[in-house]
């Protein structure tokens, strides 16, 4: 039995259509509308490398316009994700290992131990610090603004 090429198109685009439903994602839907373009060039008396032709530039030109529309619709707003050591950055850590100046220590993050740097002064052992960069496999830490000891005013006499 020999089909018309166009019922093969339209049999290709709802079975896109299906995959588009049963799959994760947002893909298969525009291989379906290239499909359907294809199948009406075929429908029209237009060549099989016509209709493979319409087919590829439709579905990759609407696959793309989608990718862009939707990013800058959907994703304006979002903040690029930190992961890693980059995210260590601005955490807080405790010291496990008194930070000597000119020695370093230890500090725990994450659950993780680290090498880690005062950039100022000495830090006891249980202090919290604040990670302000990352240089290999060592921490720069500095104790968090709030922490600081402020000694009190004296009062003046009357």
């Amino acid at each position: 039995m020999d089909f018309p090429a166009w019922q093969l198109w339209l049999l290709a685009a709802v079975l896109a259509g299906a995959l588009e439903i049963a799959l994760p994602g947002f893909v298969m839907l525009w291989f379906s509308v290239g499909a359907l373009v294809a199948g009406l060039g075929a429908a029209l008396g237009l060549g099989v490398n016509v209709q493979l032709t319409l087919f590829i530039l439709v579905s990759v030109a609407l696959f793309t316009a989608s990718r862009t529309l939707f990013k800058q619709a959907l994703m304006r707003t979002a903040t690029q994700m930190k992961t890693g050591v980059e995210a260590m950055v601005g955490q807080e850590a405790v010291v496990t290992e008194s930070l000597v100046e000119g020695q370093g220590g230890t500090v725990r993050i994450n659950g993780e131990l680290w090498s880690a740097r005062s950039l100022g002064g000495p830090v006891i052992e249980g202090e919290r610090v604040v990670v302000e960069q990352v240089e290999g496999l060592k921490l720069w830490v500095r104790r968090p603004v709030a922490s600081l000891e402020i000694s009190p005013k004296k009062q003046k006499e009357g």
